[in-house]
């Protein structure tokens, strides 16, 4: 075996692996709207914004304290609290209070945006190009999300849309500094101190807004508080921003074309919403897109 045909190896491997855990985390991630659909039955936005992310710092801080993870240099500070302000308090707290009047699956518009957006910022911050087959590709993949999503939701907008597309852009901030940061830091590292940076705001958030909001605890709306604690934020985060760190930040987001699509299949078996028949139809054009994104030139 010639040393080009053992790197062309290794770089096959590191893709496939990186393609899995991103994947991984597109699937944790499908299953935060209903979750917080879930979690709204027993607890106020604010309240249950803020209880996620303390949570999800106590478990992040367990795993950096056992492991004796030492703290990240000075010069990485700045973008950690780009990840906290956008993925763990920003994009929660907004798409918590849009679903208080949108359903599950009109607020998949976001994550249909979300890719196309995160990869331009991607290539603004970064300075890598992708080619042009990739843009069409995305910018396909985006289309036909946003045409079907809009189809689902009866063709409106709800007063709740302004809080999804501050959740996008904001979101899509946190993706790309953290997909950055994964390259030189594991990408459990990113999003764990993210969450310690905000852990202060959270505590003294949780205090207040318990305070005011009723909590009303059910087995759904526990359940859901858990799981966009462990499985969103810190699970799903982790795996994806490993992911990313492997096979590109431009690449990985477009895998999330795919979680429109997931969510309206949770929020169907989990809120008994409708689920359009055009789904089949996107769910392919979908999957033909992200082909084509994965093997293009990111």
């Amino acid at each position: 075996m010639t040393a080009q045909d053992s790197a062309t190896r290794t770089t096959s491997i590191a893709v496939s692996s990186g393609t899995l855990l991103a994947a991984l985390g597109v699937v944790a991630f499908s299953l935060t709207f209903p979750s917080t659909v879930w979690g709204l039955e027993s607890f106020g936005p604010w309240s249950l914004v803020t209880a996620r992310s303390v949570l999800a710092a106590l478990v992040a801080g367990g795993f950096l304290l056992a492991l004796r993870v030492p703290v990240p240099e000075r010069r990485h500070w700045a973008g950690l609290a780009v990840v906290g302000g956008g993925v763990v308090l920003g994009f929660p707290l907004l798409t918590t209070l849009a679903l208080r009047t949108s359903t599950s699956s009109h607020a998949a518009v976001v994550v249909g945006l979300l890719p196309l957006t995160t990869a331009v910022l991607a290539a603004v911050r970064t300075g890598r190009r992708p080619s042009r087959t990739f843009w069409a590709a995305a910018l396909a993949g985006a289309v036909v999300v946003i045409a079907f999503t809009v189809q689902q939701s009866g063709g409106t907008l709800h007063s709740g849309d302004l809080y999804l597309f501050g959740a996008l852009l904001v979101c899509a901030a946190g993706y790309t500094e953290g997909g950055r940061l994964a390259a030189v830091m594991p990408g459990w590292h990113v999003i764990g101190w993210a969450l310690i940076l905000c852990l202060p705001l959270s505590v003294a958030g949780s205090f207040v807004a318990l305070s005011f909001e009723p909590v009303h605890l059910t087995a759904r709306g526990v359940t859901g508080l858990l799981w966009v604690a462990a499985g969103s934020t810190f699970f799903g985060l982790y795996v994806w921003y490993r992911g990313m760190a492997e096979i590109g930040i431009a690449r990985a987001s477009q895998l999330q074309l795919a979680q429109p699509l997931l969510t309206l299949v949770w929020s169907v078996a989990l809120l008994g919403e409708h689920l359009s028949p055009a789904a089949p139809v996107a769910a392919v054009g979908v999957l033909v897109c992200i082909a084509v994104t994965q093997r293009a030139r990111a």
